[in-house]
């Protein structure tokens, strides 16, 4: 892996919840080529392991770690077990997170004759599928951070680095509650940034634009592999005109994990979505 910033992370440890997934998977690569011992954390052990494996088969180190971050027992066995291999956590990333299906309208936009056909509109929505998005999202923060920040308290060069969304910014449509649980990500970003700060923690976040991974597969591309029309109008209001690569938004990382660079940051949610936040769609 190259990367253009590479801050020097030796002796770090750095946790990263998700860690199995497309982005904060390179994510742990990238702070293990940086130097930095990475804790892999992740709901299936499996996917963990072998991020885990790749590291280490490049000369890093790293461990994976069976966690579910929505669950407080699992989350402090999993702080134990990174303690015991590891040893404190300098570096935390909050990568896990996600929608679900049964949380998305079908329609961008209601209509009445909707209630009456086989469309999932807003008033089907169930709240305990609604609850769902939000704990993995939210609680899925609160949980570790609580836990893992433990590490940070009367120590230097500490921070967390948060995984918001453009969600955060404008909600998208038929998404109401990856919306809102990405939009508390920030805002609680922007909370433990002012309450850790006369420790000398450091909380920023990343809020990537839009990626295709397999989360979001059936959302943007037909069975067929030609794009959906959501694509087409996620691509026309991106200036750049195309999806983001998972690497690019390794510059953010570095720079917001470096100490040295992003000293005097904290509190702060960076964009990385080829100008989608910028254009007004004129």
């Amino acid at each position: 892996m190259e990367l253009s910033l590479k801050p020097d992370l030796k002796g770090k440890v750095a946790v990263v919840t998700g860690g199995a997934g497309v982005l904060c998977s390179d994510f742990a690569r990238a702070l293990a080529v940086c130097g930095a011992k990475v804790a892999i954390l992740g709901r299936t052990l499996s996917k963990a392991e072998a991020v885990a494996e790749e590291i280490c088969a490049a000369g890093g180190e790293a461990i994976a770690v069976q966690v579910d971050v929505t669950n407080k027992e699992s989350v402090v066995a999993a702080h134990e077990e990174v303690l015991d291999k590891l040893g404190k956590c300098d570096i935390l990333i909050n990568g896990a997170g996600g929608n679900h299906p049964r949380a998305t309208t079908d329609a961008e936009y209601f209509d009445a004759k909707d209630m009456d056909a086989d469309t999932k509109t807003f008033f089907d929505l169930n709240e305990d599928d609604v609850e769902f998005v939000f704990n993995l999202n939210f609680i899925g923060t609160l949980i570790p951070t609580q836990e893992f920040a433990k590490d940070m308290i009367g120590r230097s060069g500490c921070n967390i680095l948060n995984v918001s969304s453009m969600n955060a910014f404008t909600p998208l449509t038929k998404i109401p509650a990856y919306s809102g649980a990405k939009a508390a990500i920030s805002n609680f970003t922007q909370w433990l940034a002012v309450h850790f700060s006369k420790e000398g923690i450091r909380v920023n976040a990343i809020a990537p634009g839009f990626f295709s991974t397999e989360q979001n597969k059936k959302l943007l591309w037909n069975e067929d592999g030609t794009p959906t029309a959501r694509t087409n109008k996620i691509l026309n209001a991106t200036p750049m005109g195309r999806f983001g690569e998972p690497s690019e938004l390794l510059g953010a990382l570095m720079f917001l994990v470096d100490e040295k660079a992003a000293s005097f940051v904290t509190g702060i949610v960076i964009p990385v979505d080829g100008g989608f936040s910028a254009y007004s769609g004129v």
